[in-house]
């Protein structure tokens, strides 16, 4: 016989929430390594938001929902004169970060871009120290940026280990909302219990669908989303502490909880079976290992998993310029989550499907020599007919190396290999390239020319005294860390 009521025993917080919330409070980075890459990964991100304020389908977004508002302590959107409340700010922030494709990327079982997470921090940070300047308090420093970067990259990078969102359809920026929740509340302030009802809210927080990243919808919502979902986070600090009370079973509640109604298979109306509900799991402690391993986007702004290809393209381009009419085939080898993700036949509709597009990001550098953001434009696509071509020759085939190897985690390689072959039987060498520049195993290689990535981008905004003042504050990682994040904010203001 079926119970006819609920057992009415409120739980303890779910264990992922307070492992969550304890890294948050209590751990000490140690790591120098980690630091430092969190210094280029500030630069790079923000060179990445100064860049995208080019675009006015990105800056259509920007500023105050209420024309005029005036916001006291109001939190600067990097490039730009506007001062917003942080919710707004963070916004904005995530916004110009993501827009472009061209911020760090962490690849796992779930995919992501852990410094998303910056439009809430900055948000928070900035408006707390211009608020506790006001009141004669310290200001908070680049450090605790930097602090709550590394954390916020940890809880998303690490919660993707062994976890796909994206195998039930949910978008990779629930990471971003649940990260940015945890660290913004404690730049808040927030007690322990604070934190944790701030977490429980992000779990039961409606999440987003993937549907805008695949054929045939993918559109501009993947470059907002981002922010929208680091603007949620701070909504959702802020609500936990004004004192609203958290929900302890958020993800294990039985047919209410994240577990059952989201992450586990589903059969209709009926109960879920125990071998078809689904947990987390969590393959290592919280600590720095995501920041020490990040990605970074240097050479293109185009999806990660197509970041060797680009590169393999540009490599074969001095050997196909010439002879692109007498293509007969072009052979892609890749690994299984870029052929999930973004390979794609058929008519792009916007820059947005161009950028995850593997045949597309593939095709220009073999045409041109190199892939920038321009190059995904509805102008120049429709300017240049070859490119399609081009792609209606390539074949896509899947490595199980590659694939394999992109799981590892020794190697976590982002593999892609290209080849040519011409109509009278010749063929180019295959360019196979195992880690992209931006890879950790390149960082000697890459540093250099993410340093000279973050000056072209601050020069598409500010006059070449500014840009030097930017550069070399940011270069000294004392300096920086020493900084008060209100001047720090003024420095990236018009």
């Amino acid at each position: 016989m079926s119970a006819t009521f609920d057992l009415n025993e409120r739980p303890d917080y779910d264990d992922v929430l307070q492992r969550i919330a304890d890294y948050v409070l209590t751990y000490q980075v140690k790591s120098e390594e980690a630091w430092t890459t969190a210094r280029h990964c500030l630069m790079d991100t923000l060179g990445c938001g100064l860049l995208a304020l080019r675009f006015p389908e990105c800056t259509k977004h920007l500023g105050p929902i209420v024309e005029g508002t005036v916001v006291p302590h109001g939190a600067r959107v990097p490039g730009t004169s506007f001062r917003l409340d942080p919710v707004k700010a963070a916004w904005d922030i995530g916004c110009i970060v993501r827009w472009l494709d061209y911020n760090d990327t962490w690849l796992a079982a779930e995919w992501g871009h852990p410094s998303d997470n910056l439009g809430g921090i900055l948000a928070i940070a900035d408006h707390l120290s211009q608020k506790r300047v006001a009141e004669g308090k310290e200001s908070l420093t680049v450090r605790d940026v930097l602090e709550a970067m590394i954390m916020a990259h940890e809880i998303q990078g690490v919660l993707a280990l062994e976890n796909s969102f994206n195998r039930v359809g949910l978008d990779h920026v629930l990471l971003v909302k649940v990260a940015s929740t945890a660290v913004t509340a404690k730049l808040m302030g927030a007690t322990r219990e604070q934190l944790l009802s701030a977490l429980s809210h992000a779990w039961v927080d409606g999440q987003a669908l993937r549907t805008y990243r695949h054929a045939p919808n993918a559109g501009s919502r993947k470059s907002w989303a981002a922010g929208d979902a680091t603007s949620r986070a701070v909504r959702l600090a802020d609500i936990a502490m004004r004192g609203e009370m958290g929900i302890p079973s958020a993800l294990t509640a039985p047919q209410w909880g994240f577990y059952d109604v989201l992450f586990s298979k589903t059969n209709k109306d009926q109960a879920l079976k125990p071998e078809d509900k689904r947990e987390f799991s969590l393959p290592q402690d919280f600590g720095s290992y995501v920041m020490e391993n990040i990605l970074f986007k240097i050479s293109f702004p185009a999806e990660f998993h197509a970041q060797t290809a680009a590169e393999a393209a540009v490599t074969l381009h001095p050997q196909v310029k010439d002879r692109l009419g007498e293509i007969d085939r072009i052979v892609i080898t890749t690994h299984e989550s870029a052929i999930r993700i973004i390979s794609k036949k058929g008519k792009l509709a916007n820059a947005a499907d161009r950028d995850h597009c593997l045949q597309y990001m593939a095709a220009v550098p073999l045409i041109f020599g190199n892939l920038n953001a321009e190059h995904y434009e509805d102008s120049f696509h429709e300017a240049n007919p070859l490119i399609d071509m081009l792609r209606d020759k390539m074949e896509i085939i899947e490595d199980e190396r590659y694939t394999r190897e992109y799981l590892e985690a020794d190697k976590r390689s982002i593999a892609n290999a290209i080849q040519v072959f011409f109509t009278d039987g010749s063929s180019t060498e295959q360019v196979a390239v195992d880690y992209p520049i931006g890879h950790r195993r390149r960082r000697k290689e890459g540093i250099p020319l993410l340093e000279e990535k973050f000056r072209e981008n601050l020069s598409t905004r500010f006059v070449a005294q500014r840009c030097d003042e930017i550069f070399t504050l940011c270069d000294n990682q004392k300096t920086l860390e020493a900084t008060p994040v209100h001047e720090f904010a003024a420095l990236f203001a018009i």
